[in-house]
């Protein structure tokens, strides 16, 4: 920094408060893993459906017929453990991705950023998952979709004034697909690969190229 010039000495200062109140280490290659994971799981997701499911329920409420609910419910606990590994595998990645991150920044991995950070994103995943459980019990599951995407997009627009500006767009392109999906009943699963794969492949590479390819451009 050359020292009597003002700017540098303004942009010095904003990089410090930023460092000091943003979690910048969040890597954009877990995000691309994420996204990844999300894509191979959707397919395999609707491979399985495809050979186990020939029988087509009301999208709305998959229970117009006692015997199509009862065929569901079976294979659902299926789906459901697909959707768990394509969870576990994208916390561990973008863990060990952020932890990396995190070494090379020499920024803490639980400081206070982080946690506001956590407790922002947390809170409205934890209302829209009571939500969709909500959904569910009343037996209708085909809005399931649309409600998981538009609160993970809040969750993420609500937790992106603690870190990298991408998050924000992220959240705000996860709300809206949802809010689209929720018209596009019976689709959910290409909703999910959508949100989940691609939005988050396209953004984790925006991130790396803006941040950690040249780490002299972060924020």
């Amino acid at each position: 920094m050359k020292t009597g010039d003002p700017q540098n000495e303004l942009a010095h200062i904003r990089g410090l408060m930023d460092r000091s109140t943003r979690f910048l280490s969040l890597s954009g290659l877990s995000g691309v893993v994420a996204g990844a994971s999300a894509l191979v799981g959707a397919l395999v997701a609707q491979r399985y459906m495809d050979a186990n499911l020939a029988v087509r329920a009301d999208p709305l409420t998959y229970g117009a017929d006692a015997a199509i609910m009862e065929d569901y419910l079976t294979h659902m606990s299926i789906l459901i453990g697909i959707a768990l590994g394509v969870l576990v595998l994208a916390l561990l990645s973008a863990l060990w991705f952020t932890w990396r991150r995190s070494m090379r920044t020499g920024q803490s991995l639980w400081d206070r950023s982080a946690q506001r950070l956590l407790l922002n994103l947390f809170l409205p995943l934890a209302a829209g998952g009571i939500f969709c459980l909500a959904l569910y019990s009343y037996g209708l599951p085909g809005l399931v979709p649309s409600a998981t995407l538009v609160f993970y997009g809040l969750a993420l627009l609500n937790a992106s004034k603690y870190t990298l500006d991408e998050v924000r767009w992220l959240g705000l392109s996860e709300v809206v697909l949802g809010l689209v999906a929720a018209f596009w009943i019976g689709a959910g699963l290409m909703f999910w690969a959508l949100g989940f794969g691609v939005l988050h492949i396209f953004y984790g590479a925006l991130m790396y190229h803006r941040y950690e390819r040249d780490p002299s451009t972060a924020a």
